[in-house]
């Protein structure tokens, strides 16, 4: 996380006596990336963060993937997958792509999730629909349409919906932030940045819970499908105890319309849409903006082949000019596998000559490694994407 954060107690000077009212010691928690070389926090709490009174598995929803074989861009219809709400955002996530870098998921749910700790790495959720509260041992975090919420690995936190909630969930195996260019050497988001630490939320402050053997559902690296494991620990007090807390890593929200678009008098490559990055692959937003005005401008980009990347587009919101003739619609997915040249359908090229804006809202992961589907992708692939350039 870029800046500094203080919320609730906290004594003077790290790693000193803390004590309550009655005279009782706080228990202090180091939350650190890379041991303790990277950003860190520290949390004080009235109980013991690692006590735990029982466990037991816990069977993962199907993690298993597939290889994209024969190789074919696809189309997944997202909002074919659930027919209702009935279900949470941490047990009802269907997978639809992934390797061992990230993993694509998606959920509708509308009821309170578990409480849940995703020890496999860091989370990027996008809130296509709904509102609820992300709440977390940092304190409660309200989110909406449009929001990205980041939760660092390992963080305690459940989701409340006030209503049905659709998420895309990108699930790393590292941590997610960020692209380091847009950063000086001490963190700081640049003036070229396209946010900046204005537009990001982080918690309110944290919340004492009363409670006695607790449920926590783990998701770990293990022996399962994918290299995962799922674990619930029970522990003896509510996990969210925590009376104040400093520090540069916690969950936050920025919401898509904060990105202020880069843009130029002629097509602009996919980089300049990135909004965070991860181990091997990143996150891009494509929003409502200006396009090309140079007098010759083409503003649908140009055919390219991806040699060394992925390219997963989630289409959100708007008309996006390049795929029409194609199917693709809101809560579509388009694959774009690295081996294949791919680009507009090519009736969208004539038809987009003179255009001044775009209105599009997507989401864009490209991936430095092969994706395979999910049980998620496979049950809602079209079958017929991959014929579309030659029958525009």
């Amino acid at each position: 996380m870029a800046h500094y954060r203080s919320a609730g107690l906290v004594p003077p000077k790290r790693h000193t006596q803390h004590r309550a009212a009655d005279g009782s010691l706080y228990r202090e928690e180091l939350m650190g990336e890379e041991g303790f070389s990277s950003d860190s926090s520290l949390l004080y709490h009235v109980g013991v963060p690692s006590a735990i009174v029982e466990a037991r598995t816990w069977d993962l929803p199907d993690q298993a993937t597939t290889p994209n074989e024969p190789l074919l861009p696809r189309h997944l219809r997202l909002h074919d997958l659930f027919s209702d709400a009935g279900r949470d955002l941490v047990r009802g996530r269907r997978l639809v792509l992934g390797n061992a870098d990230v993993r694509i998921s998606y959920a509708v749910g509308e009821q309170t999730s578990p409480l849940y700790r995703n020890a496999t790495g860091d989370e990027c959720v996008f809130i296509e629909a709904g509102r609820g509260t992300l709440e977390t041992v940092f304190g409660p975090l309200p989110f909406g349409p449009g929001d990205y919420l980041i939760v660092p690995r390992a963080t305690t936190h459940r989701w409340v919906p006030d209503g049905p909630v659709r998420a895309y969930c990108i699930e790393a195996n590292s941590h997610i932030g960020p692209p380091k260019r847009y950063l000086s050497r001490f963190g700081q988001l640049l003036e070229h940045a396209p946010y900046c630490e204005r537009d990001l939320r982080g918690p309110g402050e944290p919340e004492v819970r009363e409670g006695t053997d607790v449920e926590v559902f783990v998701k770990h690296r293990g022996s399962g499908p994918g290299g995962l494991s799922g674990t619930v620990h029970v522990v003896p007090r509510h996990p969210f105890d925590v009376v104040g807390w400093d520090g540069c890593l916690y969950p936050y929200a920025f919401n898509v319309a904060d990105f202020e678009p880069i843009t130029g008098r002629v097509h602009q490559p996919p980089p300049v849409h990135q909004v965070f990055e991860a181990n091997n692959f990143v996150v891009c937003n494509f929003v409502p903006r200006k396009v090309d005005y140079h007098p010759l401008a083409i503003p649908v980009p140009y055919y390219h082949s991806n040699v060394d990347s992925d390219e997963i587009m989630f289409y959100v919101d708007g008309d996006y000019e390049a795929r029409k003739g194609s199917g693709i619609g809101k809560g579509s997915i388009s694959v774009h596998p690295g081996g294949h040249s791919h680009g507009p359908q090519p009736s969208s090229i004539e038809a987009s000559l003179g255009a001044e804006s775009f209105d599009e809202l997507a989401v864009m992961v490209d991936t430095f490694r092969p994706l395979e589907l999910g049980e998620g992708g496979r049950a809602v692939d079209d079958g017929v994407y991959h014929l579309s350039w030659g029958r525009s």
